[in-house]
């Protein structure tokens, strides 16, 4: 049974912008190598920095295409700026995120990973 969050990954993912990202190359092999619960301390920490504060530095424009499985993820589902964040799963800009909002965002990301990753069978 899919809970909200799937139901939400979901329709969001057939947004044509947003259904054009997949887990590929260089960014699935961060995976490989360090696992999802180290991709997901990295999210924790890229969120925390680059999208958690109230107004955050060049907000839409700072997340990067490819580099991390966390910033492609983050395209795919639309916590990629504070603006997104607020169409998209209603979470308002203009205040800093607070302990649940954050939990939200980087478990949006890391299942939208493990989704990709493969279906049926969790990244190590």
């Amino acid at each position: 049974m899919t809970d909200e969050l799937d139901d939400r990954l979901d329709r969001i993912g057939r947004h044509h912008f947003r259904a054009k990202f997949r887990l590929r190359g260089r960014d699935r092999a961060v995976v490989d190598l360090r696992g999802i619960n180290t991709v997901r301390k990295h999210a924790e920490d890229l969120i925390a920095r680059r999208l958690a504060p109230a107004e955050p530095l060049n907000d839409g424009r700072q997340t990067p295409y490819r580099g991390h499985p966390v910033f492609v993820a983050q395209h795919a589902t639309a916590t990629c700026c504070r603006t997104c964040l607020a169409r998209w799963h209603g979470i308002p800009a203009g205040h800093a995120l607070d302990d649940a909002e954050r939990a939200y965002v980087v478990e949006a990301i890391c299942r939208w990973i493990v989704r990709q990753y493969a279906p049926n069978q969790p990244p190590p």
